[in-house]
């Protein structure tokens, strides 16, 4: 009745590491390192399910970088939005 000895993948530990990483030190490339190991550590946790665990910290550390992402972009494009309008606004007023 013994359970085989299952490790933990690095990969989905340096994927949730890497996405509280993108959210306080480096915000987006911790974030593209996040979401990259996140999926290299899915796959490999897939193809050995008997000797790997972990894929819980796998999808933490992608959501994680996906949400920083994300946010990252529409804060971009809400500068890019309020800028261009305050640019178009002067315009019209002169």
């Amino acid at each position: 009745m013994n359970q085989p000895y299952r490790q933990t993948s690095s990969l989905a530990v340096v994927s949730l590491i890497m996405g509280i990483v993108g959210w306080t030190v480096f915000p987006f490339l911790g974030s593209l390192i996040a979401i990259v190991t996140g999926h290299m550590a899915r796959a490999e946790i897939r193809r050995q399910p008997q000797a790997l665990e972990g894929d819980g910290l796998a999808v933490a550390g992608l959501v994680l970088g996906w949400l920083a992402v994300i946010g990252s972009i529409l804060v971009v494009v809400g500068f890019v939005l309020f800028f261009g309008g305050l640019a178009l606004f002067a315009a019209s007023q002169s």
